[in-house]
C-alpha cells in the first residue's frame, strides 16, 4: 500500500495526546499556518489560475468547480459565493460533488471512488471549449475528480488542479498545476486540516483575483455585490456615497434608478444620467475606476 503525504507520521503527532487543551490547540494552529505558508510557493500558477477563470467568465462560458470530500467541501465554498459576491451569473457557475446534494448530509465514502457517477455528471454539465475546470483532491488522485478532469480536458476545457501530493495525476494533466506542499498531517489523513486550509486559501486567491480583473472590485469593496438581503442593501448604499461623497439617502435614491446596481449607481451619484453611465461602464468593460475617470474628464 501506498503511504500518501498527508498520512505520513507528523513531528508533533507523539505529543497531541499528551497536550494540555491550549498546548493541542497550539500545536494545530501551527500546523495550519504551516499549510497557508505553503500557498506561497505557488503563487504563479494561483494568479494564471486566477487570470484563467476570469478569462473564462468574461467570455460567457463556465467555470466548474469539482471535488469529494473534504476536498470538495473546499471548493464547493467557494463556488456557492462567486454569484453573491461578484454578481456572476448562476448558470457561469458550476459544482460536480461527488455524490451529489444528498452527499453533503452524510459524506460517504465511497462515492468518491466511483467513476461512473463522475461519467455521468460530466454528461449532464457538458464542459467544453472555454470552460475552466477546477478540481480539488488532496491525493491529487481520487476517482472522481481525476475522471472528471480527464472527461472535461478531452472535451475542450482548461483544468485547473489543486493537490496537496507531488508529481500526481490531477497536476500532470492540469493546465494550471496547483501544488500546495502541505505534507503531513498532525492528524494523520485528516485533509479537512492543513490540505484543507491551503486549498480554502489558493481557492480564495484565484476566485477574488477573478473578480478584480472582471471589474467586479473597486478600491477593495465589492462593487458588483448582489444585494439581496438588508445587510447588503446597506452595504451598496455605502459604497455609493463613500465613492461619490453625497448622503446615504441620495445614494438609496441612486440605486433605486439602477435596480440595486452598485457600478452605475455610483456613476449616478457622480453626476451621470443612467444612459451614460451604462455606455461609461460598457466602454471600460465594466471597471469603475475608468468609467470614472471619463465621466470626469468629459464634464
Amino acid at each position: 500500500m501506498t503511504t500518501r503525504r498527508t498520512e505520513a507520521r507528523h513531528l508533533e503527532a507523539d505529543r497531541l495526546h499528551s497536550h494540555d487543551a491550549a498546548e493541542a490547540v497550539a500545536a494545530i494552529l501551527t500546523g495550519q499556518i504551516a499549510a497557508l505558508d505553503a500557498t506561497s510557493t505557488a503563487r504563479d500558477v494561483i494568479a494564471a489560475a486566477g487570470l484563467a477563470m476570469a478569462a473564462a467568465i468574461a467570455s460567457g462560458h463556465k467555470v466548474i468547480y469539482v471535488g469529494a470530500g473534504s476536498s470538495g467541501l473546499m471548493a464547493l465554498a467557494d463556488c456557492l459565493e462567486i454569484p453573491g459576491t461578484f454578481g456572476v451569473p448562476r448558470h457561469q457557475i458550476a459544482m460536480l460533488f461527488a455524490g451529489g446534494a444528498a452527499a453533503l448530509l452524510e459524506m460517504p465514502g465511497a462515492v468518491e471512488d466511483d467513476s461512473d457517477l463522475a461519467a455521468a455528471d460530466v454528461a449532464r454539465i457538458a464542459p467544453g471549449p472555454g470552460d475552466l475546470v477546477i478540481a480539488v483532491s488532496a491525493s491529487g488522485s481520487t476517482p472522481y475528480t481525476l475522471t472528471v478532469a480527464k472527461a472535461a480536458k478531452a472535451h475542450g476545457a482548461s483544468i485547473a488542479g489543486l493537490a496537496n501530493a507531488e508529481a500526481t495525476p490531477l497536476l500532470q494533466i492540469a493546465d494550471y498545476p496547483v501544488f500546495l506542499d502541505t505534507g503531513a498531517e498532525i492528524l494523520a489523513g485528516s485533509t479537512r486540516l492543513g490540505a484543507a486550509t491551503a486549498q480554502k486559501a489558493a481557492l480564495n486567491m484565484i476566485s477574488t483575483l477573478a473578480g478584480v480583473r472582471l471589474g467586479h472590485v473597486h478600491e477593495g469593496r465589492m462593487v458588483n455585490v448582489l444585494a439581496d438581503n438588508a445587510k447588503l442593501l446597506d452595504r451598496a448604499a455605502g459604497m455609493v456615497a463613500d465613492f461619490s461623497g453625497i448622503d446615504i439617502d441620495a445614494a438609496r435614491a441612486a440605486l433605486g434608478q439602477t435596480g440595486g446596481a452598485v457600478k452605475p449607481a455610483i456613476l449616478i451619484a457622480c453626476g451621470a444620467t443612467a444612459a451614460q453611465a451604462n455606455t461609461l461602464l460598457a466602454e471600460s468593460g465594466g471597471h469603475v475606476g475608468p468609467a470614472l475617470s471619463a465621466l470626469r474628464q468629459g464634464a
